[in-house]
């Protein structure tokens, strides 16, 4: 099975090849090294820029409104942020041009934490560009959704912002691509450039067949009746492994993978089973609770970050809490979305009612609604304010 890194290569490709990708570029995803994660390796369009983040995203703008369909890379989202008024303006172009210019650009770039990249190499971005309009924002957990969320972000007419969990790069999958081969010596020997002097590498590309996941579209990974979890990207391993322990206690839990940021699946968000049910929901992003960060003393010193469990940890006390709330709940109670500027303008736990939504916090448009001044659910917010 190819990993995730394997999957983008393959989707890129096909894209090349199908699509009408033109350019696929950004700080060494040129030969030789063919990106600093290998998602660009063999690709025939693609080419090294200089070391300047807007640089990269400028040229992607301007060739996406000269007819191109460029693919743009930012080596790690830690340094995108010195181009947010570029990618406020691509989102906004089509929109500021009364729907004359489309800005069919792609701009994928490595998140999250798990690869021991301290500060600089370790920070997420989708609590920021979730909240910059006229983006796309996709994140696959899984090699397949990653080929298929690729291929359809190749196709979209405007901006689209490709977020890939580093952590899970090097993952591989449980289902085949449609077209590689079933065997991962095979396939590496095929598309995996060698260690040692590649002048004269050629890749030899698999036989890829089309597969598109639709933007917008989420996706159930595990079925249950007394609490829905809702992940993406790196997290949704975690809350799979967690719920997976959690069933041997007699708590089944139904897990949701998001895939899309935004525009989310509101539809599967809003009525999930367990809630329909009488259960209760919980969001679990990677950008709340997941990515490297110092946290300070009262004494003003620094202390180390959270140890690698600290988040599976914070999902079970999380889910043990919300099923100990099951058959509390109002019949009035509901869960619905929190008005505001989108996706990330919710509040995590606090009745939709706390002031301090800052990045960390920021979820994927959820809330809960407070029914009566007694809800229940209020032993579920106390947990997560406890983490």
């Amino acid at each position: 099975m190819a990993s995730m890194a394997q999957a983008i290569r393959m989707a890129l490709h096909y894209a090349e090849e199908n699509l009408g990708v033109t350019d696929v570029f950004g700080e060494d995803v040129g030969p030789p090294l063919g990106g600093v994660f290998t998602t660009t390796q063999g690709l025939k369009t693609a080419w090294n820029s200089p070391l300047d983040e807007r640089g990269i995203i400028g040229v992607a703008m301007g060739l996406a409104l000269a007819g191109q369909r460029p693919v743009a890379e930012i080596q790690f989202c830690d340094y995108i942020f010195n181009a947010i008024d570029l990618l406020k303006l691509a989102g906004g172009t089509y929109w500021a041009s009364n729907g004359d210019w489309n800005v069919p650009m792609v701009v994928k770039t490595p998140v999250g934490s798990g690869i021991r990249g301290s500060i600089y190499h370790s920070q997420s971005f989708d609590g920021t560009i979730t909240r910059l309009p006229g983006w796309k924002v996709v994140m696959p957990s899984t090699p397949l959704d990653a080929y298929g969320l690729m291929i359809s972000a190749c196709q979209d007419l405007n901006p689209v912002m490709f977020l890939e969990p580093k952590a899970l790069l090097r993952v591989r999958g449980e289902e085949l691509i449609p077209g590689e081969p079933s065997d991962d010596r095979t396939l590496s020997k095929m598309i995996d450039a060698p260690l040692s002097d590649r002048s004269g590498w050629v890749p030899k590309w698999p036989d890829l067949q089309p597969y598109s996941v639709p933007i917008g579209k989420a996706k159930i990974v595990r079925q249950g009746n007394q609490i829905t979890v809702v992940s993406y990207g790196r997290t949704l391993p975690l809350c799979v492994k967690a719920a997976g322990a959690l069933r041997e206690e007699g708590i089944d839990a139904e897990i949701i993978d998001l895939r899309t940021l935004y525009p989310y699946d509101w539809e599967a968000l809003a009525h999930p089973l367990s809630v329909r049910l009488g259960g209760a929901q919980s969001v679990n992003p990677e950008d709340r609770a997941g990515f490297v960060r110092q946290r300070r003393h009262r004494n003003n010193k620094f202390r180390r970050a959270p140890d690698p469990t600290h988040h599976r940890r914070a999902v079970l006390r999380t889910l043990g809490a919300a099923t100990a709330a099951r058959g509390k709940v109002d019949p009035g109670h509901r869960v619905g979305r929190q008005s505001g500027d989108g996706i990330g303008a919710a509040a995590t736990g606090r009745h939709g009612r706390n002031p301090r939504l800052g990045q960390r916090r920021a979820l994927t448009g959820l809330s809960h609604r407070r029914c009566s001044p007694a809800c229940s659910l209020d032993e579920v917010c106390q947990a997560r304010r406890a983490d």
